[in-house]
């Protein structure tokens, strides 16, 4: 069991992320496919079962954290009428799909926390206690899945989003130049396991944090959870 998280936590928190990874992937396939190129439709993509989507290694690392991943969306650009456009509004469909998801979970857990206000019969029982951990657990892995994307560095969606609003003479050697971000990535979290330290989130919370506070503020309309 990971350090600090009970069973229970970590058994609820298995569907939501199947969940919040499942609906990232199918928004990249059902986009691209909505813009012309049937790829990931043609290769079982479109679809809600999230074995098709899941990446081990990204799969774990949610399961540990608030970051991960899935199995990249095939795409073939050839296929879109305007590629570089295309492929940013494909990108953008993933944490977008999670921003909407997490949004969600911040007005459900709203309205039942008031249901509860009333009925305090409701609030003790199991069925309200789980659902409450699901909702925010889902919460949490969907905004951490968005931001973690939204990142401009390569292959994350938030490189090809940054990519569109480059002159195209830069995107190549911007390609080029964060190629190397994900490895780095992982060695970080590496050097933060053996050492006991939090070297990537000290790197990261100057944005993180900000990021978590508007989604906390339009969810639950104050910066709290």
């Amino acid at each position: 069991m990971i350090s600090g998280m009970t069973h229970t936590e970590f058994i609820i928190r298995v569907p939501a992320i199947l969940l919040a990874l499942t609906i990232h992937e199918l928004s990249h396939a059902v986009t691209a496919c909505k813009l012309g190129d049937p790829t990931a439709r043609d290769r079982g993509r479109l679809t809600f079962n999230p074995l098709a989507h899941l990446d081990i290694l990204g799969t774990i690392m949610l399961l540990t954290g608030l970051f991960g991943w899935a199995k990249p969306v095939p795409v073939n650009p050839g296929n879109l009428r305007n590629p570089k456009r295309d492929l940013m509004l494909i990108s953008a469909a993933g944490p977008l799909s999670n921003i909407v998801q997490a949004l969600c979970c911040g007005f459900i857990i709203r309205a039942i926390t008031a249901s509860a206000t009333v009925n305090s019969t409701l609030a003790e029982t199991p069925l309200f206690r789980y659902l409450l951990l699901f909702l925010i657990l889902a919460f949490w892995i969907n905004s951490g899945l968005a931001f973690f994307n939204l990142l401009p560095l390569y292959p994350l969606d938030g490189s090809k989003i940054l990519a569109w609003f480059l002159p195209d003479r830069y995107v190549e050697s911007y390609m080029r130049a964060t190629r190397y971000a994900m490895p780095l990535i992982f060695g970080l979290v590496i050097i933060g396991a053996l050492t006991g330290t939090s070297i990537l989130s000290t790197i990261l919370n100057p944005v993180f944090k900000p990021f978590m506070y508007l989604m906390k503020l339009a969810a639950f309309g104050n910066g709290n959870i």
